[in-house]
């Protein structure tokens, strides 16, 4: 069957089984479905064979199976699977979860962002409502207080007017958008740092809660009640495994008891208390970050007050960096708040996955099947065989490692998350905390019939297809090799002594022989020479000369001549006393030679 098509059926009969369920009054999730019929298929007593296509009588027994696996009620077997589904999709790193809670929080204020960057206001109505706009997206950044609280406006407006006035805001339209979301980013830090620095100072803080304190009172809290739920589920399993050894000494007892799935519960409450211990590891996580937080926000504010005093201006440069940081560190705090938050509801949300104890085993029966039973906690057991060791000599096909003798030994991840596997084997299912290759098949035996083991006892390596999708990116980090062998090398001293290279050394004989022919062919050889007067101690030589640069001359100059001006008057034309005029010719006109 093509890929697709076997999806398309798997598909077709989730939804059929999610529909079933639903029309008894049960809603599943398509998640747990599918991990319910994965486990049906993997069950050898229900008789599927993997490599074979499922025909239509098949795909009815499957769904007939799952509905009735995930319609009963009182099965611990199916809680156990329930917890580890809702645990599987509601659980992620921290690393993992602060990159999600960053990534929800851009994108909730990314229509914001752009209908400031997106703006071209020119009016002074358009320029004013754009500003009240950069202070609405200061605001929601930071999450220090609503956007529609006066008190909180008014507050948020003055620490922006004292870093970027209005009048500015020509400017900043000028740039490009990515300048622009730099900017804005900017200002909200450095808003936030004067508002914190001014709440420190009981100038201000409108709308700022007291996170740190809040943090502080809430953790030991949460970390108490995890303590009092593990130790309540670490009790309960130390009791369940008193009875099942118990049990496992008496065939008879093990008839009466086969109705009341004891080792089912036993698995349901083991998988509770890992899950607990998982949460608690990053509730004490979340503790050091905030008390290491602290200690850092307490040094900043020092630092700003020792700056500012009692200055009327100081330098940006200054205090712009310490103003930033402040707010980096709220914001720390506020995914540390976030964090706790999410995983003490993840916490009470695994307690209902518990509720078949106490119908199935109430404390009456418990103590009837505990008399005459000690019952021992695992630090108990551990110490009981703490100077056992193994014989090396009787196993010497396996590789056995020690913490005496391997590196990095407390890193290693113990299969079985720690429990004996030979104890599992050999006692039908009996989980105990404490190796070699015929039992690993037994266990993975066991586990297709409880599905809850492969989570539980992490056989993810057996069964692919049904790794956590938590776990799915750390595939190959399941297994850290272990450090028990390390490369070495030495190094001398490079030519400690002079160098005796032989040159002319050869170690192809052909070369050798080349050689010698050419050397036996020069004895029939002579070699002639002459030399003349010319070449005698003839040897080179050389002359420098200057290079030619650009010159100019003149030749010839400008000049020029000129001839006289005729000056030739006529005297007598006004006439006289005479009737007659008589004109008078006068040629004032100078020579050449006197020009």
């Amino acid at each position: 069957m093509p890929p697709t098509q076997a999806e398309s059926v798997i598909k077709n009969i989730i939804r059929e089984i999610g529909q079933e369920c639903a029309a008894h009054g049960d809603i599943v999730s398509e998640t747990l479905v599918a991990f319910m019929v994965k486990a049906v298929v993997l069950d050898p007593s229900n008789g599927f064979n993997m490599d074979r296509t499922l025909i239509k009588s098949d795909v009815q027994k499957l769904v007939k199976l799952c509905v009735s696996r995930l319609l009963d009620s009182k099965n611990p077997s199916l809680d156990t699977i329930k917890m580890q589904v809702y645990f599987d999709m509601n659980y992620t790193s921290r690393e993992e979860f602060l990159e999600e809670h960053h990534r929800v929080l851009e994108s909730r204020l990314s229509s914001v962002s752009r209908e400031i960057t997106d703006n071209r206001a020119c009016a002074r109505e358009e320029l004013e409502s754009l500003y009240r706009k950069v202070v609405s997206y200061v605001l929601l950044r930071s999450g220090l207080g609503s956007p529609t609280d006066i008190k909180i406006v008014r507050e948020a407006t003055a620490a922006l007017q004292s870093v970027f006035p209005q009048a500015e805001l020509g400017t900043f339209l000028t740039l490009s958008k990515k300048d622009k979301e730099h900017q804005l980013k900017e200002l909200s830090m450095i808003v936030t740092g004067i508002r914190l620095f001014n709440r420190d100072c009981g100038k201000g803080g409108e709308g700022i809660d007291d996170l740190p304190a809040i943090i502080h009172e809430a953790i030991p809290a949460i970390t108490q009640h995890i303590d009092s739920q593990l130790q309540i589920a670490q009790d309960q399993a130390y009791r369940y495994t008193a009875i099942l050894e118990k049990v496992t000494k008496n065939p008879l007892m093990s008839m009466e008891l086969q109705p009341y799935m004891l080792k089912e519960a036993l698995y349901n409450v083991r998988q509770y208390e890992i899950f607990l211990q998982i949460i608690l590891s990053d509730i004490i996580t979340c503790a050091q970050e905030v008390e290491m937080m602290t200690k850092q926000l307490g040094a900043q504010l020092e630092q700003l007050k020792m700056i500012v005093k009692s200055k009327t201006a100081v330098p940006t440069s200054q205090v712009f960096p310490i103003f930033i940081s402040l707010s980096n560190l709220w914001t720390s705090f506020q995914d540390e708040s976030v964090l706790i938050s999410v995983l003490s509801s993840l916490t009470a949300h695994l307690e209902r996955f518990l509720g078949t104890h106490e119908v199935l085993f109430p404390e009456k029966v418990i103590q009837d099947l505990l008399e005459e039973v000690t019952v021992k906690t695992d630090v108990c057991r551990i110490k009981e065989h703490m100077e056992d060791k193994v014989h090396l000599v009787d196993f010497r096909k396996q590789e056995w490692l020690f913490p005496e003798t391997t590196a990095n030994f407390d890193k290693l991840l113990i299969q079985y998350r720690g429990f004996c596997p030979y104890t599992f084997a050999t006692t039908d299912g009996l989980l105990l905390p404490e190796n070699p290759e015929n039992y690993i098949d037994i266990i993975k035996e066991k586990a297709k019939k409880n599905a809850e083991l492969i989570q539980l006892l992490e056989l993810h390596q057996q069964f692919e297809t049904l790794i956590p999708y938590s776990q799915m990116k750390d595939v190959d980090k399941h297994y850290i090799k272990p450090i028990t062998k390390s490369e070495t090398s030495t190094q001398t001293d490079t030519h400690i002594l002079p160098p005796t290279i032989v040159r002319s050394y050869e170690w192809n004989e052909w070369e050798l022989r080349r050689k010698a022919i050419k050397l036996a062919n020069l004895h029939h050889k002579v070699t002639h020479s002459v030399q003349t007067n010319l070449s005698h101690m003839r040897r080179e030589n050389s002359s420098q000369v200057y290079p030619a640069k650009d010159v100019g001359t003149q030749s010839l100059r400008e000049g020029s001549t000129r001839v006289p001006r005729p000056q030739i008057y006529i005297a007598g034309l006004r006439g006289g006393q005479t009737k007659v005029t008589k004109g008078v010719k006068v040629n004032l006109t100078r020579a050449v030679d006197e020009t």
